[in-house]
């Protein structure tokens, strides 16, 4: 499959806006968020499908949390997104920067030059939110990083195999010195011989290195992206599967997306 990129000085966006994060170690707190469009990735659980591809127009929030929309063209020049950014981030509003998407890392020479500049113009820290199977991409922008959230994708959730990408993805932050967790999504087609090994890889870059389990959210009907049903795993499911990793891991929690009990979407 061809993959799309940004060119250098522009990028496609899917939105911007000010919200609560729902997942993974910044759950919680309150974040500028990029959502950036274009992904290689075509995971069954998917409730993004919509940033797989750039849009002509892009959302851009004028008022943080208020979702009152623009709508802008496609591509974004670099002036252009940090003059948004800048617009969002009211004094002690915002504990951070989101880039997610979408695969932000499609747009990694975009961010090597943006990052830089709208740290220095925001004084917020930076955390990405990958499917952490770009490394080579990750390593661009690296140093421009705070934290990192990476999915790790399980076959048989997904339909995504990735495992050495994920290895040495996860490698990088380490040795970086990055803060960095692991999403993993569950659902009740997980292989337990694949958690397993998803804990024996985190485990041999750092046992310490905290892991989110995510039940998956089941999809109605007219937001099923795929051809095959995603079901949420049993209660029964979901503490085996803690007990499993924690065989391995030191910190394994299970955190629901909680963005969309309180409507924060």
């Amino acid at each position: 499959m061809t993959t799309k990129t940004a060119v250098n000085e522009n990028a496609s966006l899917i939105e911007v806006f000010s919200a609560i994060q729902g997942e993974g170690l910044n759950v919680g707190t309150r974040q500028i968020f990029i959502r950036f469009a274009f992904c290689d990735l075509r995971c069954h659980f998917c409730d993004s499908a919509h940033t797989w591809n750039a849009p002509a127009t892009c959302r851009i929030e004028q008022t943080p949390g208020y979702r009152d929309f623009e709508i802008c063209s496609n591509p974004v020049s670099l002036p252009m997104l940090i003059e948004w950014v800048k617009r969002q981030n009211i004094p002690c509003l915002h504990d951070s920067i989101s880039l997610t998407g979408g695969e932000p890392l499609l747009h990694a020479r975009f961010l090597s030059k943006f990052l830089p500049q709208i740290s220095l113009t925001t004084g917020l820290p930076i955390y990405l939110e990958s499917g952490g199977h770009r490394p080579e991409q990750l390593a661009m922008i690296l140093p421009y990083l705070d934290s990192v959230g990476m999915d790790l994708k399980l076959p048989s959730v997904s339909g995504e195999s990735r495992w050495q990408e994920h290895e040495n993805f996860l490698q990088i932050c380490y040795k970086a010195q990055v803060e960095v967790f692991v999403k993993i999504i569950i659902s009740k087609a997980t292989d337990s011989a694949e958690l397993k090994r998803s804990a024996q890889l985190i485990s041999a870059v750092n046992p310490a290195i905290p892991v989110f389990l995510q039940p998956v959210t089941p999809l109605s009907p007219t937001e099923q992206f795929t051809d095959l049903p995603v079901l949420a795993p049993t209660p029964k499911q979901v503490i085996d599967c803690q007990a499993l990793m924690k065989k391995f891991l030191k910190s394994v929690r299970v955190v629901p997306q909680t963005h969309k009990m309180i409507s924060q979407l």
